[in-house]
């Protein structure tokens, strides 16, 4: 073959691939044309669909900060942001004030060793608040603490319920109280978080106002705001065991697990903890080898915690910042009933909240424990070591055996029902 031809075979082939190309370019533009018209993700170029993501472009949400559109698996409020946009706002008839409510609030136990005024527990221990509208104010109690609760407005029940009418820009009604507490009262088991959130939500109730939650959780900000610190009421809220931080702009929680057939051990002394009295005992600063170990045991916590590691428990309650303050100045018994407990089998202990409540962490139970063998726990051992520990030390009060609880506040009763002729709530059956 000539040099001749084979430069017009060059051209040729050339010529060739250039309308090729042409064609190719040509018939995307139509299959991308047919797309949009059908597709609805096509419309905006950040919007693809996806069989294990949303890929969506939101200006407000955290992944659009980032520079990222796609939501990973454990963004929840974003999630639940996409969600909320496409519903329906809440029926107007549950948004109707109330005439009355009574909440259930749990006792709560704060600090669980080295969370300082940041991790919480809730208690299977609870007061019942019931809020109604009256012609008088009126607080009435029955149960722990009674004779010692405020009966004016500076009930922390009041303040809570204040503080919800205020967020629903509502004047506060005159009401009357009632509460059934079972929950001892300045004990270190968060008897003034259970009365604000109790009252809060009550307010909420009686107002006819909902609050946002994820992404906001306004409950937890107007509760913490009362309170100082998110370890007891974020647990009083939401249940289980919480982690309560302030980001900056606002509080946040989320839940850790714990354990299967953990039971909660607590003697609680007849005398009053006053946490004023608890705070003062500490002083202002710390040394950076306190922070430190304050640091590894809360890791050490959340870590046994998640892998229901019930013999790390002993290391993760461990504490520099507080205890041992507080142990020599305040509770005397403090470490012999620590160590007594953990001696006598239980998992762990540590001072709930700021005193003067002792808690011991067991294993072993399982379903209701009066139809389980008393050899397959330790509860019943560990409660009589403290309860020895206390008599040595000439410190009356009282054993109290129970668990945690996934549950936190929640209405029992209002006046009009929730409930219709569809739907039927759990509390008006």
């Amino acid at each position: 073959m000539s040099g001749h031809d084979d430069n017009k075979l060059l051209t040729t082939a050339v010529a060739a691939a250039a309308a090729g190309a042409a064609m190719a370019v040509a018939a995307m533009k139509l299959s991308s044309r047919k797309e949009s018209s059908t597709n609805p993700y096509s419309s905006n170029p950040r919007m693809h669909p996806n069989p294990s993501s949303f890929i969506f472009e939101d200006p407000e949400s955290e992944a659009s900060k980032r520079g990222s559109t796609v939501l990973m698996p454990h963004q929840y409020e974003e999630k639940m942001k996409k969600r909320i946009a496409a519903r329906v706002a809440v029926e107007d008839e549950n948004r109707a004030p109330r005439n009355s409510v009574t909440v259930r609030v749990p006792a709560t136990s704060a600090n669980v060793g080295p969370g300082y005024d940041c991790i919480g527990m809730s208690v299977d221990l609870w007061s019942e608040i019931t809020v109604a509208r009256a012609d008088t104010f009126e607080i009435t109690a029955e149960g722990e603490g009674a004779a010692e609760m405020p009966k004016d407005e500076s009930n922390l029940m009041c303040i809570g319920v204040k503080a919800a009418f205020d967020a629903a820009n509502k004047p506060v009604p005159t009401l009357k109280y009632h509460v059934v507490s079972r929950i001892p009262y300045a004990r270190g088991l968060g008897s003034s978080s259970a009365a604000i959130v109790g009252g809060i939500i009550a307010g909420l109730i009686l107002a006819g106002h909902r609050l946002p939650c994820w992404g906001s959780e306004a409950l937890l900000q107007i509760a913490a705001s009362i309170e100082g610190h998110p370890d007891n009421v974020a647990p009083a809220i939401y249940g289980g065991i919480q982690l309560g931080i302030h980001t900056g702009t606002r509080w946040m929680s989320e839940r850790a697990p714990f354990p299967p057939g953990m039971q909660l051990v607590m003697f609680i002394p007849d005398f009053v903890g006053k946490t004023s009295a608890a705070r003062d005992v500490l002083k202002p600063n710390i040394t950076r080898d306190v922070a430190a170990f304050n640091i590894g045991r809360v890791a050490m916590l959340i870590h046994a915690l998640c892998t229901s590691n019930i013999d790390n428990l002993r290391y993760g309650v461990q504490d520099q910042m507080h205890q041992p303050q507080r142990g020599e100045k305040l509770y005397k018994y403090l470490y012999p009933m620590i160590e007594a407990a953990q001696n006598a089998g239980a998992a762990c202990a540590y001072l709930s909240g700021a005193g003067p409540t002792v808690m011991a962490l067991t294993s072993g139970a399982s379903g209701d424990i009066f139809t389980q063998r008393e050899k397959e726990r330790v509860d019943y051992a560990v409660a009589d070591a403290m309860l020895q520990v206390a008599e040595s030390f000439g410190i009356k009060g009282k054993l109290f055996v129970t668990q945690a609880t996934h549950e936190g506040a929640h209405v029992v009763k209002v006046d009009p029902p929730f409930s219709t002729d569809k739907i039927s709530y759990r509390s008006e059956i």
